[in-house]
């Protein structure tokens, strides 16, 4: 009998995750632990092995579809052997992705308004993105996937198709050249979106309605923690760590939690729930497919040195696609830099259920009046950055919210190492 390979619960609270890409195809031989299949769960990738030796007989779940914890991925069997049809995938939610024809689409690939519409079903962002790519309507492709779905195969075969239409018509209908009297009119074009933008737009939607957002801005000197950095960065780059500014963010902010507590909070509607341990999520941009929040766990209890180690692993297995599934989960407090596109200072969106996020801007040296025991104020030039703290209303006020960026404000001016 045909050996299943169903998707595993890949952390706490992962209900479904999506295929990503299939390492091996139907036929070929697989090795026990050997890499698979890629799935994504929470912006995640995640490679699942295999469980056995054998060849794969059958992908039961096409790229780009999201199946449950439990579900049938594939079948795993000896050469000649044949599967009885009876195993079903739990595929998960399914979201039309349609991209609409324009203008200079090819007659025979068009969208006509007689054309019969149809549901599309489950679409990969892949196949959505050739179809905008190649603006072609995906309710004039037959799909010949799992369930009808349309494949990439079926997507490059009807371009194909539409180049073979127009190479027939030759210059059998010249096209008209553009004046005054008949100007090209523009074209639209639609970008899918991708599932890490949708799982943002969601998230952040989500977060407006949920919570009353308020924004409290405070600058602050950082000569101590440039001065410190300057100095042990070679010591840190012996160890293999590099020593960046978020690493002292973290700490201050794990100090500021511990000193206002409430502040590492939830709102609940029977009460206010504390969270005992302190886990700090870093925003990290993926360029174009997004950002992404690692978490560091337990952030109070790691020196400098292993809260550098931290930012450093994270972020890189970030980039890489290499986090675990509860890594991203967990947080009790987000910061986020967005200082390193230049950004002086922003009203970040709360990151839900947390009481509130950091958002650190550029760090610019600035003339400031500072005031000195023997010359009184004077003006100096001080590597200054904004420091704004969005918080839920329901759960701090004014007071204590400054209070809280106050203490890490402190935290950072009066660096010790």
């Amino acid at each position: 009998m045909p050996i299943e390979l169903r998707m595993p619960l890949l952390g706490e609270s992962v209900t479904e995750a999506t295929v990503s890409k299939w390492l091996k195809a139907k036929g070929e031989v697989v090795k026990e632990y050997e890499p698979l299949v890629e799935v994504n769960t929470d912006k995640v990738d995640t490679e699942i092995p295999s469980p056995v030796d054998g060849i794969l007989l059958e992908t039961l779940v096409p790229e780009g579809a999201a199946v449950k914890v439990g579900g049938v991925l594939a079948l795993i069997g000896q050469p000649g052997e044949e599967t009885t049809g009876d195993h079903r995938p739990t595929i998960g939610d399914e979201r039309p992705q349609v991209a609409e024809s324009i203008r200079d689409t090819p007659s025979a690939m068009r969208h006509t308004p007689s054309a019969a519409r149809r549901s599309l079903g489950f679409i990969s962002p892949v196949v959505a993105k050739l179809a905008a790519e190649h603006r072609l309507d995906l309710a004039q492709i037959r799909g010949s996937g799992l369930g009808g779905r349309i494949t990439k195969k079926d997507v490059l075969a009807f371009v194909e198709r539409g180049k073979q239409v127009i190479r027939e018509q030759g210059d059998q209908a010249p096209p008209v050249p553009p004046s005054p009297e008949h100007p090209i009119p523009p074209s639209p074009n639609l970008i899918p979106h991708t599932a890490i933008r949708r799982r943002i737009a969601e998230h952040m939607v989500l977060s407006k309605h949920t919570s009353p957002h308020v924004t409290t801005v405070m600058e602050v000197d950082l000569s101590r923690v440039s001065a410190h950095r300057l100095a042990n960065k070679p010591l840190f780059a012996r160890d293999g760590v590099n020593l960046t500014f978020t690493a002292y963010f973290v700490a201050a902010i794990a100090a500021a939690l511990k000193a206002h507590p409430t502040v590492n909070s939830s709102w609940t509607e029977e009460g206010l729930l504390l969270h005992r341990e302190i886990n700090i999520g870093m925003a990290t941009s993926l360029g174009e497919e997004g950002l992404i929040v690692p978490v560091i766990k337990h952030a109070d209890e790691l020196s400098l040195l292993g809260l550098a180690r931290a930012v450093n692993d994270l972020a890189n297995r970030a980039r890489a696609h290499k986090l675990q599934p509860d890594e991203v989960k967990g947080g009790t407090f987000t910061l986020t830099n967005h200082g390193t596109g230049g950004s002086l200072f922003a009203t970040p969106v709360i990151n839900q259920p947390q009481c509130g996020i950091l958002g650190v801007g550029a760090i610019q040296k600035r003339p400031v009046v500072i005031t000195d025991e023997n010359l009184g104020d004077v003006i100096a030039i001080r590597p200054m950055a904004y420091l704004s703290f969005t918080f839920d209303h329901r759960i701090l006020d004014g007071a204590a919210a400054d209070g809280f960026l106050a203490k890490v404000v402190e935290s950072l001016q009066n660096f010790k190492g």
